[in-house]
């Protein structure tokens, strides 16, 4: 592997921000798919693969969501081209034959819930991240949220209770213009140890 060159980074991470408002230009069903054929190459633990994620990309789409937005988060969403609801597949031990070299895996999970819910969140999350990557490394801009009500997104697009959702993120091309203030981050010495 060779060190990606500064122009990436900077557009993957120290000059991309968190989208507040948007500009009104469409995002194409290809590109999104082209994000997840990105995004789907990062790495689970046992390539578990939790994540699922619905693209609203209609005004009637992002009606279903809206009752479930706070009072902050509702016109940037109503605006963004497209909002991913992400969400993790509480039963993806399910697809484990077809995906681990180890068919048994699945049993592995399926006779063990605490586990199967950890596994799930935490690289269905994981993936979240990797959707945040990919949608940048090809242009868009991105807004991450967690200010929404679960329940309300969970039994209005997941109403059989097999996925839960984790986050929301909304995804188009930003409006300069409404962006926040960068805000610090922890400092090295702060949150890491040298051990």
């Amino acid at each position: 592997m060779t060190r990606i060159a500064a122009d990436a980074l900077k557009q993957i991470f120290f000059d991309a921000r968190t989208q507040n408002g948007w500009q009104d230009k469409p995002v194409s069903d290809d590109l999104l798919r082209e994000i997840y054929d990105i995004l789907k190459m990062g790495p689970t633990s046992m390539n578990t693969q939790p994540m699922r994620l619905v693209f609203l990309r209609t005004k009637e789409a992002k009606q279903r969501l809206a009752p479930a937005l706070s009072p902050t988060n509702l016109d940037k969403t109503m605006a963004a081209p497209v909002t991913a609801i992400v969400a993790r597949d509480t039963k993806f031990y399910e697809y484990m034959p077809e995906i681990w070299h180890k068919p048994e895996a699945r049993e592995t999970f399926a006779n063990n819930a605490p586990l199967a819910q950890a596994t799930a969140q935490r690289n269905a999350t994981l993936q979240g991240a990797y959707l945040i990557i990919a949608a940048r490394a090809l242009g868009l801009d991105c807004g991450p949220m967690s200010g929404f009500d679960a329940t309300k997104v969970n039994a209005e697009f997941f109403p059989d209770g097999r996925c839960q959702v984790d986050f929301l993120c909304n995804l188009g091309y930003g409006d300069p213009s409404k962006l926040f203030g960068r805000q610090p981050r922890h400092p090295f010495e702060r949150a890491c140890q040298l051990l």
